[in-house]
């Protein structure tokens, strides 16, 4: 299959959590297909850096300092981007956090924390985007970083609640594709699930993963621009990605 972003040369695209990490990446990868993206994320300081060395690339990248746990700012930051760069073709919702915790003797507002970014905080993004997709006519397409402890029980003490929530990504994604069937629009729904993944998050809970089986913020950007690529009668549901060696 041949890769072609032809079709998005200029259109708008949201990635949310772009500051750093496998966010930052993809925002690069779709400036460089000559995208307009508009990165979304508390620390926009970083993606405003990041848009200075992106300058001269086919596309362009753009900041608002948006905290995903709070409906309000996102609502507020997708009506930004809208009049100020017009109606959204893509949205890539990668931003989501992990907190270590026991189901035992865990801490309330951890479960929430990471409920309201990883669950809730993608489903008002994309309820949004495809307000806005429907709105102005457009086959976009929504993107869900997911994981593949999302799929089945990874042995992993301390990942409990951050599985729920990537789970219900997994059951969200299919009730999309379902829901945008029935609405007779031809949006296009994926979920990528990659495995461990070398970003300044993960360092947080295994301090050796450079001496382990992992992959880069780049492969989850260069399968966004591949599910992207796809012709408008193909939809990759599901991708799964894993680095050789994997233990997980």
């Amino acid at each position: 299959m041949v890769i072609s972003m032809e079709r998005w040369h200029g259109k708008v695209a949201v990635v949310t959590g772009a500051s750093a990490g496998i966010g930052a990446s993809i925002a690069e990868h779709l400036v460089k297909h000559g995208m307009k993206v508009v990165g979304l994320a508390r620390r926009v300081e970083l993606i405003e850096e990041n848009a200075k060395k992106l300058i001269g690339e086919k596309g362009e990248l753009h900041g608002i300092k948006t905290d995903m746990t709070k409906p309000e700012e996102i609502t507020n930051a997708f009506k930004m981007i809208e009049d100020q760069y017009g109606p959204i073709h893509v949205l890539v919702n990668n931003a989501g956090t992990i907190e270590f915790t026991s189901l035992s003797d865990g801490e309330v507002e951890d479960w929430k924390k990471t409920f309201d970014l990883n669950v809730i905080g993608l489903c008002v993004a994309t309820r949004d985007a495809v307000r806005s997709m429907k709105n102005s006519n457009i086959d976009g397409h929504i993107i869900h970083i997911n994981s593949i402890s999302g799929h089945y029980p990874v042995q992993c003490a301390g990942v409990n609640v951050y599985s729920a929530t990537k789970y219900a990504v997994t059951a969200l994604t299919n009730d999309l594709r379902v829901e945008l069937v029935e609405a007779g629009t031809k949006i296009k729904v994926t979920s990528i699930s990659p495995d461990l993944t070398v970003t300044d998050l993960a360092r947080r809970f295994h301090t050796d993963i450079d001496n382990m089986a992992a992959l880069k913020a780049e492969d989850i950007a260069e399968a966004c621009v591949y599910v992207l690529s796809t012709p408008p009668h193909v939809q990759v549901h599901e991708m799964m990605i894993r680095p050789v060696g994997s233990r997980f």
